[in-house]
């Protein structure tokens, strides 16, 4: 009888110890699982993340680089001396520089900050990514070369210097002496007493052209 119970009790103490030893092999096998598990996932939340981030990257600079300022186009001669951009202009806020296809520029991609244009004179030339945003919401954009003559660069300062919505600044790569600029429009004049200058004052000063009628035109960049 004693060695039967003993014969039992070992085999029972067997089984025991082998049962120990598989749940011991089933947790080693689970922890390799989930560590392995997890590793996988965090290489897909880094690869993922840098993909994004890449992307977004890619789409900004994309939008912030336009080298035609985000529209194509022409621009197309009225009767009235007027001429009027023929494409879309695009309305983006960018960071890096825009080359626009005219000059001065008329619209598109743009700085987030407007030139003030309150009847603002500036003696220096201004950068036309500012410019731009101020042609956005309605101003008329006087500018004039080395060829305009100073008599009429007075006059033409003391009429913006009355008008709400207005701003002149030198462009010396214009190809007249004397431009008026508003959003999608742009004509040359022969001088201050052009009659043409109060017309497109009149018209474009706020015009229906306006993206953005009413924006302000005060505490943005000035010089």
């Amino acid at each position: 009888m004693g060695s039967a119970k003993n014969t039992t009790s070992a085999q029972r103490k067997a089984r025991i110890e082998e049962m120990r030893k598989a749940e011991r092999s089933r947790e080693r096998r689970t922890r390799i699982l989930t560590i392995t598990a997890s590793a996988v996932v965090v290489v897909g939340l880094v690869v993922g993340g840098v993909v994004l981030v890449r992307s977004q990257s890619d789409k900004s600079d994309t939008s912030a680089s336009d080298s035609k300022g985000g529209g194509s186009g022409h621009f197309v001669a009225g009767k009235d001396g007027v001429r009027s951009w023929s494409g879309k202009l695009t309305r983006n806020h960018v960071t890096k520089t825009v080359k626009y296809p005219m000059e001065p520029p008329v619209g598109g991609d743009h700085n987030q900050v407007w030139m003030n244009c309150n009847g603002d004179v500036y003696t220096k030339p201004v950068n036309n990514m500012n410019a731009v945003h101020s042609l956005e919401h309605g101003a008329v954009w006087v500018t004039y070369n080395s060829k305009a003559p100073d008599a009429d660069v007075k006059a033409l300062s003391e009429k913006v210097k009355k008008t709400p919505y207005t701003l002149m600044s030198p462009v010396e790569d214009q190809k007249d002496p004397i431009m008026l600029s508003a959003w999608g429009k742009q004509r040359t004049v022969t001088s201050a007493s052009d009659p043409a200058v109060n017309t497109f004052f009149s018209e474009f000063v706020q015009g229906k052209q306006t993206p953005e009628p009413g924006a302000a035109c005060t505490n943005g960049l000035s010089q």
